[in-house]
């Protein structure tokens, strides 16, 4: 792209970290206004909403970086990306359904500067105005998001469900992308948010050790029936030295537990665990199997035999 002037270089670098987008205010920094209105006037430019252009085609539709940069700039000075949108700018992965943008504003910023709606071809912008966002809860970025553990916090106090607000937060500790040391600190700085216990609950079972929810749920229904506690993600080596993780373990007893997620429907996976589950068996351990359904709907048949394996090996209530 070539746009005549002595400052084009500044503006190409700008174009380039912001993805093609820029605000009126950027663009008439670098070029003239009347240059900047000609640009749009040719098509050479677009006009995306108030205050907001686009200086590359967008014939192909707009890339998920153009989307985001888009919500961040409509919503004006301070904006920054947040939720589930800054997690997944940041690296989180999952399959949740999220349609629109989620962006932070400062407090003090009026409803009628915020963007209300956007061209065709781009996702709904939910912007929230925020009093409190520290200096740990920002991360500078392309474009500015808040960090991780913070995003994550406001990704559950957002979801449309606690069960998916559990997902979240245990998929960002599964992925090794947040500790939940981290998490806990967001919330020692946000006292008042929708769904903190149910979050500081989640925080604590994953410090613990279980890392997927169909195991979350497992260990709290462990302590609803008054089972002892397992210990959770059991690092050990089978017959042949490969290191194997154990969903729940009584090693006292020896007794394995494995909660089965979607994936143990591949067959592959199935075939291999119940390799595993053999070898578990020849050297000596009981072993129950339990799919996450069970574990979430059929709470006390799960519990009344895990009772009665504990008991059968040893254990006395």
């Amino acid at each position: 792209m070539r746009i005549p002037g002595d400052d084009a270089s500044a503006l190409r670098w700008l174009l380039f970290e912001q993805s093609g987008m820029l605000t009126w205010a950027q663009a008439t920094a670098e070029l003239s206004p009347a240059r900047v209105r000609h640009l749009v006037a040719t098509g050479r430019w677009q006009r995306i909403c108030r205050g907001v252009l686009c200086a590359v085609p967008t014939d192909a539709g707009f890339s998920r970086d153009q989307q985001w940069w888009v919500a961040v700039l409509a919503a004006g000075p301070g904006a920054v990306l947040a939720g589930l949108t800054a997690a997944t700018a940041a690296g989180l992965r999952g399959t949740w359904r999220h349609d629109v943008v989620d962006v932070l504003v400062p407090h003090q910023r009026r409803a009628s500067e915020l963007p209300r709606r956007l061209p065709p071809g781009l996702p709904a912008v939910w912007v929230r105005r925020v009093r409190h966002l520290s200096d740990e809860d920002r991360q500078w970025g392309r474009p500015d998001r808040t960090g991780l553990a913070r995003s994550l916090v406001d990704a559950a106090q957002w979801a449309r469900s606690d069960e998916l607000a559990q997902q979240i937060l245990a998929a960002g500790c599964q992925q090794r992308r947040v500790t939940p040391a981290e998490i806990g600190a967001v919330l020692e700085r946000l006292p008042r948010i929708r769904r903190r216990r149910l979050i500081a609950a989640t925080v604590r079972d994953v410090a613990g050790g279980a890392e997927a929810l169909s195991e979350i749920d497992f260990v709290r229904l462990c302590r609803r029936h008054r089972l002892p506690p397992p210990e959770t993600q059991v690092r050990r080596r089978d017959a042949d030295g490969r290191v194997r993780y154990l969903d729940a373990y009584w090693r006292r007893w020896r007794l394995h537990v494995e909660v089965d997620g979607a994936h143990h429907m591949d067959v592959r996976h199935w075939a291999a665990d119940l390799r595993r589950q053999n070898k578990v068996w020849i050297e000596g351990d009981r072993i129950l199997r339990f799919t996450a359904i069970d574990v979430r709907h059929r709470p006390d048949e799960v519990a009344a035999q895990l009772r009665a394996a504990l008991s059968a090996a040893g254990w006395i209530p």
